[in-house]
């Protein structure tokens, strides 16, 4: 049931001079309006905000290139061999993995590729993926065309996994019966970490259980996951994982995804991939030898070498989540989500929250259902607020903890009130 809100400024503000967190928004740099504001941003499901510490980041990695050309592969201040094994022990904390289980290499549709090529194995009956829906488009084409590639029609082999009629969000139940019915037929099962268009999230740990159960292996896309809520990947005992790293992480546009490969596997010789020189054993890698010989962790699925640059910004933000600490961002997040979902109802009738208000089953994103949404949009940043549009009708808003304050809250719901 909603729950009745203090909706006065006032209030917002008094939230905030509460906040422990609040000092952290200086460290980030919010966009600016046409009159050179400071927007109310809550677009970090679809592009973070810059880290104040990137600027410097980056021009570091600009001069050291400059200073020292091609040496700086050996001599760079922090070492450009290897400037992503530099991100894995933070990043390891953040996901709930052990750093060799985790490696950072293309971008995410890449990655899933790579994953992909390597753990989607079919073999006699069991040859069928199993997703859940809405699906990123880019997600669905992906694992459609690993099928493809087997000879397989996704027609048949592609078990999706929609909400009921007349429901926004999968339920559970319905994902671990798909999962129990198609059993004896299903290779893997890729699945979201939390839902791009509902803002979903599921239970990771039950979901990879019953895959399991099933004789399959369990990977999930958490590209509005990763930063955004707890997780626990390899006690969960998940397969295989990838993620961006430019939306609640912060690491820039076109900023480059990370994968998880459960330790189980990476050890078995029988595990395919596609293969480039980036993915061989450090020790060897220079040897310019025929043989491919992967390194014996996650890094073994790199196949270039790291884009040294584009690393800067990802390591200068998992610097601050490492420093504030996953449980306090996500205590911050189900208060600050809690406090603007009662906003919206309170405000403005006329939206229908597709997020599940269990706060055990979403992060930071509200969706909202809104009659007239683009125009609505067009409204709200024409006010100063920036969200984003997805099909038909839903309007995504999303208050990150490590930047968003609550009177961007109460001014988003004040400006969506006033569009309607």
């Amino acid at each position: 049931m909603p729950v009745r809100v203090d909706t006065s400024e006032a209030h917002a503000l008094a939230l905030d001079a509460a906040d422990p967190l609040a000092a952290y928004r200086a460290r980030f740099a919010i966009p600016a309006g046409p009159d050179g504001r400071p927007t109310v941003y809550l677009a970090g499901h679809s592009l973070g905000a810059q880290p104040v510490a990137a600027r410097a980041a980056v021009e570091a990695r600009l001069d050291e290139w400059a200073r020292r050309g091609v040496e700086g592969h050996h001599d760079a201040d922090d070492g450009w061999l290897d400037a992503d094994d530099a991100l894995r022990d933070a990043t390891a904390r953040l996901v709930g993995a052990r750093a060799r289980e985790i490696a950072t290499l293309e971008a995410l549709t890449v990655d899933l590729h790579l994953l992909l090529a390597s753990f989607f194995r079919p073999s006699g009956r069991r040859t069928a993926i199993l997703i859940d829906a809405p699906t990123f488009p880019s997600d669905r084409y992906a694992v459609a065309s690993h099928l493809r590639s087997r000879g397989l029609d996704p027609a048949s082999e592609l078990i999706v996994v929609r909400p009921r009629s007349g429901e926004a969000t999968v339920r559970t139940a319905d994902l671990e019966g798909a999962i129990h019915e198609h059993r004896g037929r299903l290779a893997m099962a890729w699945l979201a970490g939390a839902n791009y268009a509902t803002g979903q999230v599921h239970d990771i740990a039950r979901l990879t259980a019953a895959v399991h159960a099933a004789g399959a292996l369990a990977g999930w896309e958490l590209a509005h996951a990763a930063g955004n809520v707890p997780l626990a990947l390899h006690d969960d005992g998940v397969d295989v994982a990838a993620w961006c790293t430019y939306k609640y992480l912060n690491g820039g546009p076109g900023s480059p995804g990370q994968i998880f490969v459960n330790e189980r596997h990476l050890d078995d010789p029988t595990v395919p991939r596609l293969a480039g020189w980036w993915g061989n054993d450090p020790a060897n890698r220079f040897e310019m030898a025929e043989t491919f010989r992967p390194a014996g962790d996650a890094t073994g699925w790199r196949v270039s070498n790291p884009p040294i640059l584009s690393l800067a910004p990802v390591a200068a933000s998992l610097a601050i989540f490492d420093e504030v600490g996953l449980a306090p961002l996500r205590d911050k997040s189900v208060a600050l989500t809690g406090y603007f979902e009662a906003l919206v109802d309170e405000l403005v009738p006329d939206a229908e929250i597709l997020t599940p208000r269990d706060p055990d089953a979403r992060g930071a994103q509200l969706s909202l259902r809104l009659p007239d949404a683009p125009r609505r949009l067009d409204a709200l940043r024409a006010a100063g607020v920036v969200g984003d549009f997805r099909e038909p009708d839903i309007v995504r808003l999303a208050p990150v903890p490590l930047y968003n304050t609550y009177r961007d809250a109460w001014a988003a719901a004040r400006a969506l009130a006033a569009t309607a």
